[in-house]
């Protein structure tokens, strides 16, 4: 029978309808102005003691949040205003001081059951939420320097355990290590060190002095500065999750710089103090030989140590002399000890690294080794009505341990609290420093107001344009066009519902993208009633015309829409930003609409005029 849908096909329709519809549902809701709390460091939690004393806090200073939610360690807190917001976060600093991270943030008002379902909106991007962008630039001359200057310290200890005694042993100016010895019959001497050792250096000879210039390849410079700045993107991607943005946007641009770019974020001095904090790793031998309570208690420590501190505020006695830093780790992940069953991180070394600490380990078997954290951070202070940057530096024992073996380019790390701590420890040590410094050299920052108006412009551009092609469709293909109007309307829901399914970003690029896409799924349409009605020219019966029309007018719409779907798929290959926006939303228009336009459609016009219906005309 011509135009009749079997049963299963409406229930498809129907249930795909629907579905949509409650994944779209979350859009309608918006977003209250938040404070996030998360822990700072590795042995601050946030429980329910935490969680009292909190709103204990705000409501001895009147504030009352809407709702506070306390979620693994991460506590949200939302708030009816921005002003309240803003009076919250600032008291919340004050009182849980730099143990914890209090960022502003911006989050979802969707319902409490519709959470519980896993419903959530679409993300907005930075042109449409509002937030910061930041493009920082790595310091790649600093990479080469540091390079050279561990080269520096590993030359030291070659020369000194070969007892060969030099003249100059620096890093010049001019870049490389310059090697000047007392007696130039110490150079072959010298160069088997060097083949033995540092086979990876370039080594020019001088006959003044004699002297020796050490200069790194060209290709291993550019590996270096590579591994730099894959290793900045990863440390600026793992601090951004203490802010809690959704969706955040950090890439690589060009050789040197980095592009973050944060949606949603009203706080900008705490993403730049977060963002632009430095850090480093440092392993030293414990001194045992004195008592480290009695340097503290007196503020006298031994001439070759340095006092510091863990986490506990435990003293500890440590040796001036570094071994290595967090600059020769290449790789460290948790785990568990074979042997005792305990939790362990296992660390790689780079081959400078691995050598120097084989070197040190195997002489001190038996001995505590300590691995020290150091983080200088910056915060902006009013003092006397003026904005002034200070600098502070965090330095903390965050583990100790007794060398069982002698260690190279791979050891383990035993000793450590919990499995959670073991994580948190390869964490810093796989990507809590920056290898090399950056510098933020362009800031924007997108108020809520200027957001805000593109969304409204955005969404009345494409309201307008979904509002004139309903009322020409209606107009001009009468019942039909109705027909077309309810599709079009099915479509715009199901590329909401698709958006927030995906949890993908909306940008104001995407907007254009659906625009088009409404454009597109009437234009399926448009071929298929135009069809029809040609069929009714040719004396056909309305029963034929429509089914005529639907199928000789599929080839012509698939391949229309399969050739924009490829041409969207190469943007969304080669694009950034922006263009992968337009991309992705015209994508999931062009699948929507081929479903609106060829199912929906077709089903509504089959239960109107379809089945055993004698038609004698077909208001089109």
């Amino acid at each position: 029978m011509l135009n009749q849908y079997a049963w299963w096909k409406y229930l498809i329709i129907g249930l795909v309808l629907a579905t949509g519809l409650i994944y779209a549902l979350p859009n309608l809701f918006g977003e209250d102005p938040a404070v996030q709390i998360s822990p700072a460091r590795a042995t601050a939690t946030l429980d329910q003691a935490v969680y009292s004393r909190v709103l204990d806090r705000l409501s001895n200073d009147e504030i009352t949040p809407r709702s506070a939610v306390l979620e693994g360690q991460q506590l949200l807190l939302r708030f009816a205003d921005t002003d309240v917001q803003l009076r919250a976060a600032d008291t919340l600093r004050a009182y849980l001081g730099r143990d914890y991270t209090v960022a502003l943030n911006l989050a979802p008002a969707t319902p409490t059951i519709m959470q519980r379902l896993g419903l959530a909106p679409m993300y907005l991007g930075l042109d449409l939420r509002g937030g910061v962008h930041f493009l920082m630039e790595v310091d790649m001359a600093a990479v080469v320097r540091q390079s050279e200057e561990a080269y520096v310290e590993t030359l030291r200890g070659l020369l000194r355990d070969a007892r060969i005694r030099t003249t100059v042993l620096e890093r010049p100016d001019t870049g490389g290590v310059r090697v000047g010895l007392r007696d130039s019959g110490d150079l072959d001497a010298v160069q088997r060190l060097i083949d033995r050792h540092l086979s990876e250096l370039n080594v020019d000879i001088s006959n003044q002095g004699p002297t020796l210039l050490l200069r790194m390849r060209d290709e291993d410079i550019a590996e270096r500065r590579r591994f730099a700045l894959q290793q900045n993107i990863t440390t600026l991607r793992n601090r951004v999750n203490e802010l809690g943005v959704a969706e955040p946007i950090i890439q690589q641009q060009g050789s040197d710089r980095i592009v973050v770019q944060l949606p949603g974020v009203q706080d900008t001095t705490r993403a730049k103090e977060i963002l632009g904090a430095t850090a480093t790793l440092e392993f030293r031998l414990v001194d045992e030989s004195n008592d480290p309570f009695q340097a503290a208690q007196t503020g006298r420590t031994p001439l070759n140590s340095l006092l510091f501190f863990n986490r506990e505020g435990q003293p500890w006695l440590l040796q001036r002399q570094i071994i290595i830093t967090g600059d020769s780790i290449t790789d460290a992940s948790s785990g568990i000890d074979s042997q005792s069953g305990q939790p362990a991180v296992f660390i790689n070394l780079d081959g400078t690294g691995s050598r120097r600490f084989e070197d040190v380990t195997g002489a001190n078997i038996g001995r505590l080794l300590a691995v020290v954290f150091i983080e200088t951070q910056t915060e902006i202070r009013e003092v006397n009505g003026e904005m002034v940057r200070e600098s502070f530096t965090t330095e903390e024992v965050i583990n100790v341990a007794t060398i069982r073996d002698r260690l190279s380019r791979r050891f383990m790390i035993t000793g450590l609290g919990s499995s959670q701590e073991a994580r948190d420890l390869a964490l810093l040590l796989r990507a809590g420093a920056l290898a090399a410094p950056i510098t933020i050299i362009e800031e924007r920052t997108v108020g809520p107001s200027a957001g805000q108006d593109n969304i409204t412009q955005g969404f009345q551009a494409a309201l307008i344009a979904f509002a004139l092609v309903i009322i020409f469709m209606g107009l001009y293909y009468r019942m039909f066009g109705l027909v077309s109007d309810i599709a079009l309307i099915g479509n715009m829901i199901l590329i909401i519902a698709a958006l927030s399914m995906l949890q993908a970003t909306l940008t104001l690029p995407g907007i254009a993208g659906i625009i088009l896409t409404i454009g597109m799924a009437v234009d399926a349409n448009v071929l298929i009633f135009e069809r029809i009605r040609e069929e009714l020219k040719f004396g056909n019966s309305p029963q034929a015309a429509i089914n005529t029309g639907f199928s000789k007018a599929f080839s012509t719409i698939l391949d229309a829409n399969v050739t924009t779907l490829i041409a969207a798929i190469v943007l969304f290959s080669f694009g950034t930003g922006p263009i992968k926006g337009f991309a992705v939303t015209l994508s999931i228009g062009i699948v929507t609409s081929m479903f609106s336009a060829l199912m929906v459609t077709r089903g509504l016009i089959n239960l109107s005029y379809g089945g055993r219906r004698r038609l004698q005309t077909l208001p089109i």
